[in-house]
């Protein structure tokens, strides 16, 4: 189960990282011209880069404390931070009438819980 756990958040982690890296770097006038990108539009560039931090620290979260031994237990906090991501991400997508990307923000969801779960468990 660790094994299966550490890859999960692995995965997880350079996913997030590289999404929340993009919303922080990128203005939000480039990030509105990507297709995947459309619901940027409906916030400000300051809530974009804000869900970016968000990303950010929850791939730091999910490797960091578990690898150091330091404050262990923020690893499934994380992991339900972006639980909490993705369900606003879900209903973003639902509201804007883009079901195309609701697989991926599903699968995302599930594995940030499946890592949640399995380190309240073994923590």
């Amino acid at each position: 189960m660790n094994i299966a756990l550490w890859i999960v958040s692995g995965i997880l982690a350079a996913i997030y990282l590289a999404a929340g890296l993009a919303k922080l770097a990128t203005p939000k006038a480039k990030l509105e011209s990507n297709a995947r990108m459309g619901w940027v539009e409906d916030f400000s560039q300051g809530a974009v880069r804000g869900i970016g931090a968000a990303e950010v620290l929850g791939a730091i979260g999910l490797i960091v404390p578990e690898a150091t031994g330091i404050a262990p237990i923020l690893t499934p906090i994380a992991a339900l931070g972006l639980v909490a991501i993705q369900a606003g991400a879900i209903i973003t997508h639902l509201r804007r009438k883009e079901p195309q990307v609701l697989p991926v923000n599903i699968v995302l969801l599930l594995l940030a819980l499946f890592v949640a779960i399995g380190r309240f468990a073994t923590g």
